[in-house]
């Protein structure tokens, strides 16, 4: 992967610079860091480190950012800490360079981070922080809490501005107590997931909603039927959608409840269609032996991993979303640019991104409530037909990727001038 090919059609070189330009970056560096960008001799040259190699929501939304960027003005550097790993090919089009300070194991996403993972964290920041010297990085730009752990303090050790983006839990230990010291800006998806009260990183956040690429469409009816047939379902079989990781927080186990009492209320067929990737589990074999017990009139299958996810998005009647305290989840959004109605539960950023009647809220942990919340829903066509209409006008009022851009990039050129 010495050379690659860009999104825009460019040529992007790995991370090997030649001596000449890494002098001149450098002694601007030296000089202030603002020479080069103020005479516009050299893009910026941005970093993207990302830990593990689960792919998810962040990863897609760097990525929309990522290719929107002119190469004429960004050097962009993915740095996967699995070398040829699924995110690593996922970024297959970027210039990239292995975590020069790879550990053993991974962390595990959303685990608790404890003294004896900083130390792990700590071990590598050396060689992070001549890693970006060597590269004349001018920004780190950090998309998940693995990679603040790892990268936020080699970048200030390095003299590296860091954009903290935060995907999180405003109650994140790391938000409130490490960002507010390290990073330069603070990125949050959403308002929910702003950190409370007026210092530290409070005051250093701002609101980005992700990058979504508005004018995606998508033949609803041929995909339904693609399902259809796939499944060997009944035609007028009600497709209940479920698209992520299946961890606590999504609330895989009570989808399958609300599929299985949304059958219970209906006279037709209740298919619950379970989208992603079954290696990223946090409810083990509690998932698959709960889909054996449904009954009735419902059904459950595992779909796996598939894209482009909003194609198979438009092939569902209904989203149901039973998450509890997600930041704004990306289906939620993808479902709203193709008319797919969605039915989630009044938390986390769920009511942000359906705000203006742009879907259905019901409350938190309870099935019943989401199935005749569905139900009601599927019973009004013209209520149906609205909110399909609003929610794709808000989708891509709100959700734009050129806002996205717009909101990134102003901050790049800013930290880069000190």
């Amino acid at each position: 992967m010495n050379s690659l090919a860009g999104p825009l059609g460019a040529k992007f070189e790995r991370a090997e610079f030649e001596s000449a330009e890494f002098e001149r970056a450098e002694l601007d560096r030296i000089e202030g860091g603002t020479a080069r960008v103020a005479a516009g001799s050299a893009p910026l040259r941005i970093c993207y480190p990302f830990a593990g190699d689960e792919l998810g929501g962040s990863h897609v939304s760097a990525r929309g950012l990522m290719e929107q960027l002119d190469p004429a003005d960004y050097r962009l550097l993915v740095v996967p800490e699995v070398p040829g790993g699924t995110i690593a090919q996922f970024f297959s089009a970027f210039a990239q360079v292995p975590d020069p300070a790879r550990p053993r194991r991974s962390f595990v996403p959303g685990a608790r981070f404890g003294f004896g993972k900083v130390l792990r964290a700590m071990a590598g920041v050396p060689r992070r922080v001549r890693f970006l010297r060597e590269n004349a990085i001018d920004v780190v730009h950090s998309n998940d809490g693995r990679s603040h752990a790892s990268w936020a303090l080699a970048a200030r050790l390095a003299g590296v501005r860091l954009i903290w983006h935060h995907r999180g839990d405003p109650d994140a230990r790391g938000l409130r107590y490490v960002a507010p010291f390290l990073a330069h800006r603070i990125f949050t998806v959403s308002r929910f997931s702003l950190p409370q009260g007026s210092r530290g990183a409070a005051r250093a956040a701002q609101v980005v909603y992700s990058p979504f690429d508005t004018s995606v469409t998508a033949d609803w009816a041929a995909m339904r039927r693609t399902l259809v047939e796939e499944l060997g379902c009944a035609p007028d079989a009600v497709l209940c959608g479920w698209f992520g990781n299946f961890v606590q927080r999504k609330r895989p186990l009570e989808f399958v409840d609300a599929v299985e009492r949304l059958g219970a209320l209906l006279d037709k067929p209740v298919v619950g269609l379970m989208f992603g990737d079954p290696r990223n589990t946090e409810v083990g074999d509690a998932l698959p032996e709960r889909i054996a017990r449904v009954s009735g009139n419902a059904a459950v299958h595992m779909m796996g991993f598939r894209t482009p996810g909003h194609e198979w998005l438009a092939g569902c009647d209904l989203l149901l979303v039973p998450a509890a305290r997600e930041p704004l989840g990306r289906t939620l959004v993808e479902a709203m640019l193709v008319g797919t109605p969605v039915v989630a539960t009044d938390s986390g950023g769920n009511p942000e991104a359906l705000e203006g009647g742009c879907g259905v809220l019901c409350p938190l942990d309870d099935a019943e409530a989401m199935a005749r919340a569905a139900a009601g829903l599927l019973a009004d066509p013209e209520r149906l037909d609205a909110i399909r209409i609003r929610a794709r006008g808000e989708a891509r009022r709100r959700f734009s990727r050129e806002n996205h851009v717009r909101q990134v990039t102003a901050a790049y050129e800013e930290l880069a001038r000190g």
